[in-house]
């Protein structure tokens, strides 16, 4: 079972140092864009869930006494809260783990069809191109809308255009 833990912001790499149990395995997606810094395109690495670190219990049954193990610095709390621990749902789980199990750190290849549409060939947008809310070819970026724990949000994703089909 994989819950979520929601850490101050910007804080979530140092979280995951800091937490030392191996019962459990912490992760925190993050993503590779591309944004210009005085006037030079650079490579920056983005959190997909900005605040947020995903915890997946192996082996263990997590019960509410645990949470005390997570109280380190950054922590703020479990969702839906420390005493209603509640781990991912479903459709939640699918969306968490496309970003746990693929490689978020490639920029996605894509090219366009002669209707103008993307087609991700490879990369972290492989299987979420009906979540594509808006391409922007200048800048290489799609907008996906993602829905985690009944929220929607937006966020950008790199690509590089391969070719047209």
């Amino acid at each position: 079972m994989i819950y979520t833990i929601q850490v101050m912001t910007g804080m979530e790499k140092e979280y995951i140092k800091l937490f030392n149990n191996p019962d459990y395995e912490l992760y925190f997606p993050t993503r590779t864009i591309k944004e210009r810094h005085d006037g030079k395109l650079v490579t920056v690495e983005k959190p997909v869930f900005s605040g947020y670190v995903f915890v997946e219990c192996k082996g263990v049954n997590f019960i509410k006494q645990d949470v005390y193990l997570f109280k380190n610095k950054g922590f703020i709390r479990f969702l839906f809260s420390n005493e209603y621990v509640t781990p991912l749902n479903q459709k939640d789980l699918e969306l968490v783990s496309h970003f746990i199990t693929k490689d978020s750190k490639k920029i996605s290849k894509v090219s366009f069809d002669e209707n103008n549409r993307i087609i991700v060939l490879d990369g972290i947008l492989k299987g979420l191109e009906g979540r594509i809310t808006k391409v922007d070819k200048r800048k290489q970026r799609v907008k996906i809308r993602l829905d985690l724990y009944n929220d929607s949000f937006d966020i950008d994703f790199a690509f590089e255009v391969i070719g047209n089909i």
